[in-house]
């Protein structure tokens, strides 16, 4: 299974957001020719990440190219709205359902439901928890999106031969979703020596997950923290060194915050999902590096589960330990992410066709 079509943003930053969410809205209500009379539903969490809109298209398309009826629908972060939208999908009878959840300990009450039915539930790229009911985890190695994140940056400080000390700020993704940790655990093992030893300074203090952070992931909730650790940390002279941000887009408000703060030259920053904006940000030098993760092939992955199950098989798994909801250990099949900057995006993200050269521009 190939998917290798993404509806992705050209022209000016405004045209392409507009295009953006047509093809999105476009995709939603479902389509395909229901051979073989499977349903499968689908329930993405926003449209505001450019990443999200290319999951729903890409696992619409995919599965449409089996033969199932496909229903997707994007929720806007409202969790209680996803609820209503699963609800429905199990009224409609769907045998199976994938879940990018948004709030993660949300959808007991309407996983019991479809379980009831006997519908197969597939936490897709967020683990859903304390729930019995979900079957299977597709997702990337979460634990080695962070250690990527960590390692660039001590590697660009060269902490191996400077003694520093460097001025580093943290920020992690929203609490509402169970990778957050997982990103902000596997970067923190590789720094956190360094923080203890000096070298590294993070002149703010707020170290702990729940001081960094970030409310629905929103950029603009990063660049309003950003903002305040720069006037009440950084008003004697000092800067920052680095940046540890989890998400492309949260990078990209904290490059607004830094810029509104007057630095010309950006410190380390790091980010996730090699958006096409933050990759001509990379190319600019104002964000340092992404963390790829080739959604098409979790796509694939998602829909050759889908595929053994229907055909009363066993999905193929690979990890049958990291993952523990709370209730159970999820089986989940991991993708390997890949660490992305200057010096690669062209062999990574053009050359295998997942951003256009022309989207670049």
């Amino acid at each position: 299974m190939n998917v290798n079509r993404r509806h992705l943003m050209t022209g000016t930053i405004g045209a392409a957001a507009v295009a953006m969410v047509a093809s999105a809205c476009a995709s939603e209500d479902g389509g395909g020719d229901g051979s073989g009379g499977k349903k499968v539903g689908i329930a993405m969490p926003t449209k505001t990440s450019e990443r999200w809109i290319l999951d729903g298209n890409n696992l619409k398309d995919s599965f449409e190219a089996e033969g199932y009826e496909v229903t997707l629908q994007y929720a806007n972060d409202v969790a209680a709205d996803q609820v209503s939208q699963i609800e429905t999908m199990v009224g409609q009878n769907v045998d199976v359902l994938v879940i990018a959840a948004i709030d993660n300990k949300s959808l007991s009450g309407v996983l019991a439901q479809a379980k009831g039915q006997e519908i197969t539930v597939i936490a897709y790229d967020r683990l859903i928890l304390d729930t019995p009911d979900v079957d299977y985890y597709a997702s990337f190695d979460n634990t080695k999106v962070g250690t990527l994140q960590g390692t660039y940056i001590v590697e660009a400080l060269d902490l191996a031969n400077q003694a520093g000390p460097f001025n580093i700020e943290l920020f992690a993704g929203a609490l509402t979703d169970n990778n957050t940790k997982y990103f902000f655990n596997g970067a923190w093992e590789v720094l956190e020596p360094y923080v203890t030893g000096g070298q590294l300074v993070v002149k703010s203090g707020q170290t702990s997950l729940e001081q960094i952070a970030t409310e629905n992931w929103d950029g603009a909730v990063a660049q309003e923290r950003m903002d305040n650790i720069l006037s009440n940390f950084y008003n004697d002279g000092s800067v920052v060194d680095a940046v540890l941000a989890p998400y492309d887009g949260i990078s990209r408000g904290i490059v607004a915050s830094l810029q509104g703060g007057g630095y010309t030259t950006m410190p380390v920053i790091t980010g996730q999902d090699a958006e096409v904006e933050s990759v001509k940000y990379i190319i600019e030098g104002l964000q340092s590096m992404t963390v790829y993760k080739d959604t098409r092939a979790l796509a694939d992955t998602t829909v050759d589960m889908v595929v053994a199950v229907l055909g009363g098989e066993k999905p193929d798994i690979n990890d049958n330990e990291t993952y523990d909801n709370g209730n159970k250990v999820v089986p989940a099949y991991l993708l390997e992410p890949v660490s992305v900057d200057v010096n690669n995006y062209q062999e990574i993200v053009v050359d295998s066709g997942y951003i256009e050269a022309d989207e670049l521009a």
